[in-house]
């Protein structure tokens, strides 16, 4: 009989044997909401304590993010409905709300590490990733799929069945949203639309001025179609105006398919990868550790996660800081480096 209840006896004997490190700030990457205007906190209610905020309160809310010690940032703009088009054109222009925030928060906190998400169904009319394409050519998102939107219908009307979303035409929109990123300062962009190519399209961009070559980029190599992001869809205003986003997302039934995004991404110049989600693909996590030791590797504790967790320990059901603790660190031991989480500051206030 072999014996290891000895690793167990008190915790002082369980903090020697454990094989991951304790969770301290620097593991984590904070999300924020940004809208337009002046003094907006407005809560997320599908995401308890979470909030949009102005660029004005939103650094104000970082002065007590990094008084916790979390000192990196991701950014996701969101404007309002009447201010998105078929293409996206709010997320590249000069003065997009994301650029304005990055050299607003550069400007007082030059010690924040900041990412930014590239992305253009925050932006878009229809809520997808990439423009709408019919039969090869460029289509218009018409004021009847606009209207089921506005309702909060998400099926696809019969006769746009042939719409896709087109992966070429999008790139250099993307390419070109992250350029205005980094010019603004941005240390990271963090493309998630999953197009094929998108990372070297990125990184073309970026190489091609000497003001934004150092910017680094942040992958969303293995990001799966999931149901988990439901939250996050309705804080980013987000949500798909018809069909889904299963055609580039990837299918949550495979796993060889995420190594080879992750080792596409590499090769195209993504300088950190990530999983998306985290804890139901802890599997991905820990084989694109192994795989891809030399890339700094990020796993995102996504919105459905945080407000799962956070809605049952309300119920009663378990301590919520013990919950979220465990879950953290099956993060941490599966393989990541860092986490995105939306309960960082909680964690470290608790």
């Amino acid at each position: 009989m072999r014996r290891f209840r000895q690793y167990r006896t008190t915790q002082s004997v369980r903090d020697q044997f454990a094989d991951v490190p304790d969770i301290r700030p620097h593991h984590f990457i904070y999300p924020y909401f940004v809208v337009e205007g002046n003094g907006i906190k407005q809560e997320i209610t599908s995401m308890e304590g979470i909030y949009r905020f102005s660029i004005d309160l939103l650094l104000d809310d970082i002065a007590d993010t990094l008084s916790l010690g979390i000192d990196k940032v991701l950014l996701f703009g969101v404007i309002p409905e009447e201010e998105k088009d078929e293409r996206g054109s709010a997320a590249y222009s000069e003065d997009n709300i994301i650029s304005k925030a990055v050299r607003a928060i550069k400007a007082r906190y030059p010690q924040i590490v900041v990412y930014t998400d590239i992305c253009l169904c925050e932006y878009t009319s229809h809520g997808h990733c990439g423009l709408l394409y019919e039969n090869g050519k460029p289509i218009a998102y018409d004021e009847e799929l606009k209207a089921l939107r506005r309702t909060g219908c998400s099926c696809p009307k019969p006769h746009h069945d042939a719409v896709i979303i087109d992966n070429d035409s999008t790139l250099p929109l993307l390419a070109e949203m992250a350029y205005q990123h980094a010019l603004a300062g941005a240390d990271f962009v963090a493309p998630s639309a999953m197009m094929d190519g998108q990372i070297e399209a990125l990184r073309r961009k970026l190489d091609s001025d000497s003001r934004t070559h150092r910017t680094k980029i942040l992958a969303y190599s293995a990001k799966y179609a999931s149901a988990y992001y439901g939250p996050f869809r309705d804080a980013a205003g987000s949500a798909p105006g018809f069909g889904d986003r299963k055609s580039y997302q990837m299918d949550y039934r495979t796993h060889d398919q995420g190594l080879e995004e992750i080792e596409a991404d590499i090769e195209e110049g993504t300088d950190w990868i990530m999983v998306k989600p985290a804890l139901a693909y802890l599997d991905i996590i820990y084989r694109a550790s192994i795989s891809f030791p030399r890339h700094p590797l990020v796993a995102y504790q996504v919105s459905g996660e945080y407000s799962m967790l956070l809605n049952a320990a309300r119920q009663g059901y378990f301590d919520e800081k013990r919950i979220f603790h465990e879950s953290l660190t099956a993060i941490l031991r599966a393989g990541a480096r860092y986490i995105i989480s939306y309960y960082a500051k909680r964690y470290f206030r608790k």
